[in-house]
């Protein structure tokens, strides 16, 4: 119970991070609904994505993703229960998850 109550513990501190991870659930909801919905046809946005160019975009997108969080698990502590280590190792595991199916997705695609 304490975790939704969490956003409220410490209010005015807390608050834009209750709606930081809103935006980002919303913004995911929205992504999926579209992927969703295009599946029909190519809609514009996704003939910009999985177009010629789309497989350079999401190939520099990986590459990217490897850099900042190869380099970033690298510099934040490794040892004890409160560490972010965790945590960012969590959304380095689902940001490449999706990175990787949109590049998969542009090769496919062509």
């Amino acid at each position: 119970m304490t975790i939704f109550t969490l956003w409220f513990e410490d209010f005015p501190n807390n608050l834009p991070a209750l709606f930081i991870s809103v935006g980002v659930a919303v913004l995911f909801v929205v992504i999926i609904l579209r992927a969703a919905m295009s599946s029909d046809g190519r809609s514009r946005w996704t003939k910009k994505l999985t177009g010629p160019n789309g497989k350079w975009f999401w190939g520099m997108l990986f590459f990217l993703w490897a850099v900042v969080f190869g380099v970033g698990l690298q510099l934040v502590p490794h040892t004890g229960a409160n560490s972010p280590y965790g945590g960012i190792g969590l959304i380095a595991l689902f940001s490449g998850f999706f990175i990787s199916m949109g590049f998969i997705w542009s090769v496919i695609g062509e």
